[in-house]
């Protein structure tokens, strides 16, 4: 998958795309990297939304320090593999990573909100948290495919 002589493929993206043809499927698209990058993140952002709300955590907090830890996580693989050859240098860089983080405090905004509001209503936590994830998921992809990482 060469563009203008140069492989923009991330080596965990080269690894992916020759695995057999149905599994080598995952990196055709951004939007398949992007979910498998972003159950990764949610495996990270669950575990401690769920240990701080067993220790009686606010939901809401917990929803927070979660996503926090999923957004760390999140950047490391978005950069390397989900828009490979889309990452800047120098200056470009920082304004990314900000880019990056404004879209984080989007995704952030909207999982507190929902998961508080949610829970308000009489929501068990890990309900709305699932139902903050889904609406979460598809605003911050579609503001970091046609901005962040255009």
């Amino acid at each position: 998958m060469e563009r203008s002589g140069i492989d923009r493929r991330s080596t965990i993206g080269g690894w992916v795309g020759n695995l057999p043809a149905p599994l080598a499927m995952l990196n055709r698209f951004s939007i398949t990297r992007y979910l498998l990058a972003s159950v990764v993140s949610l495996a990270f952002d669950v575990a401690l939304f769920m240990v701080l709300v067993a220790f009686m955590f606010d939901p809401g907090w917990s929803s927070a320090a979660g996503y926090g830890a999923g957004i760390l996580v999140h950047w490391l693989i978005s950069s390397s593999f989900v828009f490979p050859g889309k990452a800047r240098d120098g200056a470009a860089l920082q304004l990314q990573r900000l880019g990056f983080i404004g879209t984080a405090v989007l995704g952030l905004g909207i999982t507190v909100s929902m998961v508080s509001w949610l829970v308000d209503l009489g929501i068990l936590p890990v309900v709305a948290k699932a139902a903050a994830v889904g609406v979460s998921f598809f605003a911050v992809y579609f503001t970091r495919k046609y901005g962040v990482f255009r």
